[in-house]
C-alpha cells in the first residue's frame, strides 16, 4: 500500500507506506550520499544494487536518509521482512528521477525547492 502523504513527482519523491507508517522518499544528492556512507558503498553501482536488493542495512538506511516526510524512526522500528520488497520498489522508482528526461518539469520541480 502507497503512502497517503502527498508527493510531488516532478521533483522525484515517492509515496511509501511500511506497517502503518507514511512516508515521502525522494533520492536527492546529498541523501544518497548519506544512504553511500553508512553503508560504506564503494560506487554508484554499489549503492544502487544495495538499495534495489533489499539489503536489511541499505533499507534501513534508504528509509532513514531518503525520508523529507513522514516519521523514518517510527518506519523503522515497524519495519519488518515483508516490507522489503516495497522499499525495494520505491527506491528504485525515487532513483529513477535521476535517469529521466526532466524538460518540462522545470515549473514543477522548482516549485517545491
Amino acid at each position: 500500500m502507497a503512502s497517503k502523504l502527498e508527493c510531488n513527482e516532478a521533483r522525484g519523491e515517492v509515496a511509501l507506506r511500511v506497517a502503518n507508517v507514511d512516508l515521502v522518499i525522494a533520492a536527492e544528492i546529498g541523501k544518497l550520499a548519506a544512504v553511500s556512507t553508512a553503508l560504506s558503498c564503494k560506487s554508484m553501482q554499489d549503492l544502487l544494487l544495495r538499495l534495489g536488493g533489499a539489503e536489511a542495512a541499505a533499507v534501513i538506511a534508504g528509509i532513514r536518509f531518503l525520508t523529507v516526510r513522514g516519521d523514518a524512526e517510527k518506519a523503522i522500528r515497524e519495519l519488518k521482512l515483508q516490507h522489503f520488497n516495497d522499499c525495494a520498489v520505491a527506491f528504485d522508482k525515487a532513483l529513477s528521477h535521476h535517469f529521466e528526461e526532466s524538460e518540462g518539469n522545470g515549473e514543477a520541480a522548482g516549485e517545491a525547492a
